[in-house]
């Protein structure tokens, strides 16, 4: 338990600073990646489909996990603050309302993460539509 208490915020903050450098590592190189794409070296709409898709299934998933992964950062800062007052013997209102306070900060930090990842995601996913829909044009010209 005591390495739980010791190492919990850093680990917390590393898979979700891991999560965030995916989102926007991701992110930056899907713009790139639509601002020179060349629509007609497409034949068929599956293979501009599979290309301009690609890695947008990795900042979904940031975004679907990151408040999870915040939770579970929650859940175990509280199972952490119940366990030390549990030991202590002692019930004071000021430990356990300072625990909760940090446990929920876990929380808040998954959403910090998912939010943008969803705004970033609904973003290339409009590009992609719009991508589409000028390849169909050259297709039909």
């Amino acid at each position: 338990m005591e390495f739980l208490k010791a190492n919990l915020d850093l680990g917390l903050i590393g898979v979700l600073g891991f999560m965030s450098f995916l989102t926007i590592t991701f992110t930056v190189e899907r713009y790139l990646y639509f601002a020179r794409v060349d629509l007609g070296s497409f034949a068929r709409a599956e293979d501009l489909e599979i290309s301009l898709t690609r890695y947008l299934t990795v900042i979904a998933s940031v975004g679907a996990n990151a408040p999870y992964v915040g939770l579970l950062g929650t859940v175990l800062g509280i199972l952490i603050t119940f366990n030390d007052i549990g030991r202590g013997g002692v019930i004071e209102t000021s430990v356990i309302m300072v625990g909760l306070a940090l446990a929920l900060k876990a929380t808040a930090f998954g959403l910090l993460v998912a939010i943008p990842s969803i705004v970033f995601y609904n973003a290339l996913l409009r590009r992609v539509d719009v991508l589409k829909a000028r390849w169909g044009q050259r297709a039909c010209a």
